[in-house]
C-alpha cells in the first residue's frame, strides 16, 4: 500500500476513535441521593396529610384543633426539607448539565480538527493525477487500494460530519435544559422563602389560639359560636347588598360552557363541596344564596395556581376588618374571555394588584384564613360584566372591607368552564 492510502486509512480510524468516551459521571449518583431522600419525605408528608383528614373528620374541640396545628407545623417543615434537597437535586443537575456540555463542545472542536485534517489529506490526494498513480511502483493495484482507501475515508467524514451535527443539536437542548433547571431553581428558592413563612404564621396561629381559649375547652366552643354568629350576620348583609346591584347577564360574552378553558387551580384535585344549592348551603349557610363557588380539600400550604393567564385586578384579607367572617385572604383574577376567577382562605399571597400571570402560575399557597371549618380553597367563577371590587363600611364589624361582590346572577358554576 503506497503511503497515501496508510495515510487515509490511519486518518479514518482517528476519526473514529476520537468520539470514544467513557460515560462516568458522579454527579449522577449524587442527584439519585437526593431524589431518595425527597421520596422519603413525600412518604412522610403524605403521612401528615392523612392524620390531618382523620382530624379533620372528627369533632371540632380544642385538642384536634392543637393537634391539627401541630401536624400541619410538622408536615410544614418536611416539605422545607423536601424543597431545600430540591434546590440541591436542581443545583447538581445543573451542574451535570454544564459538564455535558463541556464535553460536547471538547468532542465538537476535536471532530471539527480531525475533519479538518481528513479534508487538507483528501485535497492533496486529489491533487495527483491519476496518471502518476498508476505509473507508481503499485501500478493498477495500488490505485484500486488508493481509492478504496479514499471512499473509506471520505464515508467516515460523512458520518462524523452527520455525528458532529447531532453534538450541536444536542448541545443546544442541553443549553435549554440547563435554562428549565435554573428556573425550577429560582421558582425552588422562593417556594423556601414562602414556606418559612407560612410556618412562622403556623407557630403565630397556635400561640394565638391558647392566649384566646386559655387552654380551656368551653372557651374555645363559645369562640366557634361566637364566629359562626358573625359570618352569619356578615353573610346576610353582604347578600342584601349583592342583591342590590343591578345585572342582566350576556352569555354571548362569555366562552362556552363545557370548553374547558379553565384549569385546576390545584395539582391533587379533590371536591369537598359543590356550587349552588348543595347540602351545607340548605342547612342554612350562604343565607339561601347557595355556595358561590367549589371547594377544593388542601392543606396549609399547598401551592395555588391561576387557572387562566391574566390579570390580578384584586386581593386583600376580609380578616382586616371582620376576622373568620368570609374570604380572608382573597385574590380576583380577570381574564380576558368573559372570565374572572376568585380565589380564598389563602395562608400566604405571591402576587401583586395588575400584575399579569400565566395560566399554572403559584399565585399564593392554601390555608384556612377567614371563615374555613379547615382549610381548603374556595375557587368562585364570575361573568366579568358583572363583578366589581367593592369597599363597604360593614354595619356587622364597624369597619371597611374590600371584597369582590358581585350580584348572584354573575356568579357561574366553575365545574362548567374547568
Amino acid at each position: 500500500m503506497r503511503n497515501g492510502a496508510k495515510t487515509i486509512v490511519v486518518l479514518a480510524v482517528c476519526i473514529t476513535a476520537i468520539f470514544v468516551y467513557a460515560d462516568v459521571d458522579e454527579l449522577r449518583t449524587k442527584i439519585g441521593e437526593r431524589e431518595g431522600q425527597i421520596a422519603a419525605l413525600e412518604r412522610e408528608i403524605a403521612g401528615y396529610q392523612k392524620e390531618l383528614e382523620t382530624i379533620g373528620n372528627e369533632s371540632n374541640t380544642l385538642k384536634n384543633a392543637i393537634a391539627a396545628l401541630d401536624l400541619t407545623r410538622r408536615k410544614l417543615l418536611a416539605e422545607i426539607r423536601s424543597t431545600e434537597n430540591k434546590i440541591v437535586a436542581a443545583t447538581l443537575r445543573i451542574d451535570a448539565l454544564t459538564q455535558d456540555i463541556a464535553r460536547q463542545s471538547g468532542r465538537i472542536e476535536r471532530g471539527e480538527a480531525a475533519l479538518s485534517k481528513a479534508l487538507r489529506v483528501l485535497a492533496a490526494n486529489e491533487q495527483e493525477p491519476l496518471a502518476s498513480v498508476l505509473l507508481a511502483g503499485d501500478g493498477v493495484s495500488g490505485a484500486w487500494r488508493e481509492n478504496d482507501a479514499l471512499y473509506l475515508v471520505q464515508a467516515r467524514l460523512a458520518e462524523k460530519i452527520a455525528e458532529i451535527k447531532t453534538l450541536k443539536a444536542t448541545t443546544e437542548s442541553t443549553r435549554a435544559q440547563i435554562d428549565k433547571e435554573r428556573r425550577t431553581l429560582s421558582a425552588l428558592k422562593e417556594e423556601l422563602s414562602d414556606r418559612k413563612k407560612i410556618v412562622d404564621a403556623n407557630r403565630a396561629e397556635q400561640q394565638s389560639l391558647l392566649n384566646q381559649t386559655k387552654n380551656k375547652e368551653a372557651n374555645y366552643q363559645r369562640i366557634l359560636d361566637d364566629r359562626l354568629a358573625l359570618r352569619a350576620a356578615f353573610e346576610q348583609e353582604l347578600l342584601e347588598y349583592e342583591l342590590q346591584l343591578k345585572f342582566e347577564l350576556d352569555p354571548s360574552r362569555l366562552p362556552v360552557a363545557g370548553s374547558g378553558v379553565l384549569k385546576w387551580p390545584l395539582d391533587t384535585v379533590k371536591i369537598t363541596q359543590y356550587f349552588g344549592n348543595t347540602p351545607f348551603a340548605q342547612s342554612g349557610a350562604y343565607r339561601g344564596k347557595g355556595h358561590n363557588g367549589v371547594d377544593f380539600r388542601a392543606s396549609v400550604g399547598t401551592p395555588v395556581k391561576a387557572a387562566l393567564g391574566g390579570v390580578v385586578r384584586g386581593m386583600g384579607d376580609t380578616d382586616q376588618t371582620c376576622r373568620n367572617a368570609s374570604y380572608g385572604k382573597w385574590i380576583l383574577i380577570e381574564h380576558g374571555n368573559g372570565l374572572s376567577t376568585l380565589y380564598a382562605h389563602f395562608s400566604l399571597m405571591r402576587v401583586e394588584v395588575g400584575q399579569s400571570v400565566n395560566t399554572g402560575e403559584v399565585i399564593g399557597y392554601s390555608g384556612n384564613t377567614g371563615y374555613a371549618t379547615g382549610p381548603h380553597l374556595h375557587f368562585s367563577v364570575f361573568a366579568t360584566q358583572g363583578v366589581e371590587i367593592g369597599t363597604l363600611r360593614s354595619r356587622v364589624c364597624g369597619r371597611t372591607y374590600t371584597m369582590p361582590l358581585a350580584n348572584p346572577g354573575a356568579y357561574l358554576n366553575p365545574l362548567a368552564y374547568l
